[in-house]
């Protein structure tokens, strides 16, 4: 049976075989501070940065979903204002965590269904969240439109939501400060496992919303997930599976 619908795609036919042999090795009972997990983060991202053609300057973080991610992204990388382009149920869902968040979000919204031909985006917006493909009408924003946004806002951050395409859009990175996915659409995955890809830009930004005191969450702050990064490690215990 097949689903027309948003939520996770069929598995990948190979993931049987992968669960089976996890399940014989102990893989979900192992410790995110041992070595042997340190190998499977390396492996990982190391695979995904291959993958997805990503600069080294690019850090590879893993979070419980991409909806902690709208969160996380704005908590870390936002202090008073960012803007939003809206055009389906996940892009605004997007939107309206960063108003709960009391951040003076602005958006600018078409119909579900419908695309952008001009964005104009306010020069003092301090993060541009766009959605590639979104997921609730299936709508994707061309890159070239996406890539043309840095060229008129070098100021801002520029963050996608490529939930439902990664890995198959080849982005131009020098245009974006950060990427998110979950695993369960293009990976043909279990759910249960985010991925947040963000530059150096983002993780100075972070540094310096830090320095004025600003709160940037608890555990999964950008600063915690980037400094775990770096021993191949993660703040809390992940989906290892």
């Amino acid at each position: 049976m097949i689903y027309f619908t948003p939520g996770p795609s069929q598995l990948y036919f190979t993931v049987p075989d992968h669960l089976r042999r996890a399940l014989r090795e102990g893989i979900p009972s192992i410790s995110h501070r041992s070595k042997q997990f340190e190998k499977i983060f390396s492996g990982t991202t190391g695979g995904l940065r291959e993958l997805l053609g990503l600069p080294d300057d690019f850090v590879i973080t893993f979070t419980s979903s991409a909806t902690e991610i709208w969160e996380r992204s704005i908590q870390n990388l936002v202090e008073q204002k960012s803007f939003h382009l809206v055009n389906g149920a996940f892009s605004r869902k997007y939107f309206e965590i960063a108003k709960q968040l009391k951040i003076n979000a602005e958006k600018l919204q078409v119909n579900s269904g419908e695309g952008f031909d001009v964005v104009n985006i306010p020069n003092d917006s301090e993060l541009i969240a766009l959605t590639h493909n979104e997921t609730s009408t299936g709508v994707s924003m061309p890159l070239p439109l996406i890539h043309s946004i840095r060229n008129r806002n070098p100021n801002s951050l520029i963050i996608v939501d490529a939930v439902s395409s990664l890995p198959y859009p080849a982005f131009d990175y020098s245009k974006l400060d950060s990427i998110f996915f979950s695993v369960q659409k293009g990976f043909g995955l279990p759910a249960g496992l985010g991925v947040w890809i963000f530059n150096q830009r983002c993780i100075e930004r972070a540094a310096m919303l830090k320095s004025k005191g600003h709160a940037l969450g608890t555990y999964h702050s950008l600063p915690s997930l980037t400094g775990f990064a770096k021993q191949n490690q993660t703040p809390s215990t992940p989906n290892v599976l």
